[in-house]
């Protein structure tokens, strides 16, 4: 568990090491309403959310930093993953079990907020599963700056199993 939340801050680190900071800011539009560094900070926003979720005990992704800095700098963003990283690093295996309470809105038509109890382990693998996301639509983003991602950026773990599964078949027919 511990292990795959790393692997996947890392997959936004070695984007973060090679974007430039015009391509990192830069809204695609029409097709895209938001930059990657606004993708980027997301990300960080809900792993931060889990963060501080420990003390509270109620993780609320719905509390976000919109328009900061993290958005315009890929070296902050990188700085930010690193001190993520190191948090996540420190998790006990029996953390992983503590129950939360995620508080979270549900409605676009009016201010509608469920709780639900949940647990940290959870929480990481939706944190996980939602960078993944955003790592693909980053990368849709990258291909219409005309910039190169590594090939696995934004490939979900179940993805690239089948990926690997289905290579494997073809070289063997």
């Amino acid at each position: 568990m511990i292990k795959s939340q790393i692997e996947i801050l890392e997959q936004a680190q070695q984007y973060l090491n090679t974007v430039s900071k015009a391509d990192y800011t830069s809204i695609m539009s029409p097709n895209f309403i938001s930059s990657a560094g606004s993708h980027i900070r997301h990300i960080i926003d809900h792993y931060l959310a889990i963060k501080s979720g420990l003390s509270t005990t109620i993780i609320d992704y719905d509390i976000r930093n919109r328009g900061n800095t993290i958005e315009q700098s890929p070296q902050l963003a990188n700085q930010k993953i690193n001190d993520i990283k190191l948090w996540i690093k420190e998790i006990k295996e029996s953390e992983l079990k503590q129950v939360f309470t995620l508080s979270t809105e549900i409605s676009i038509k009016s201010k509608k907020i469920e709780t639900v109890q949940t647990t940290l382990a959870r929480e990481l693998i939706f944190a996980g599963s939602h960078a993944v996301h955003h790592y693909a639509i980053i990368t849709q983003i990258s291909f219409a700056q005309k910039a190169q991602v590594d090939s696995n950026f934004g490939i979900a773990p179940a993805t690239a199993t089948f990926i690997k599964q289905n290579s494997t078949l073809s070289s063997i027919n």
